[in-house]
């Protein structure tokens, strides 16, 4: 949103960007609360670090559960 505004408004400068980061993040913020919800109460999301560790552990175990095609 800040990205888009800054091309089509033509925003330069610093302080500029950053005011219209500022104003986003209220209005999210304003719609979020509107929607009865609260960033700071949300769970965390799953570390992309770990998803992906266990990603490479599911697909070692489908490997080793399934059994190879014949060869022809």
């Amino acid at each position: 949103m800040t990205n888009y505004n800054v091309q089509e408004n033509d925003l330069y400068g610093e302080p500029s960007i950053t005011d219209e980061h500022i104003q986003n993040n209220l209005t999210v913020r304003e719609m979020l609360g509107k929607r009865s919800i609260k960033p700071e109460t949300l769970p965390p999301a799953e570390d992309i670090k770990k998803l992906e560790r266990r990603v490479i552990n599911d697909e070692k175990k489908i490997e080793q559960t399934t059994k190879k095609l014949p060869k022809k």
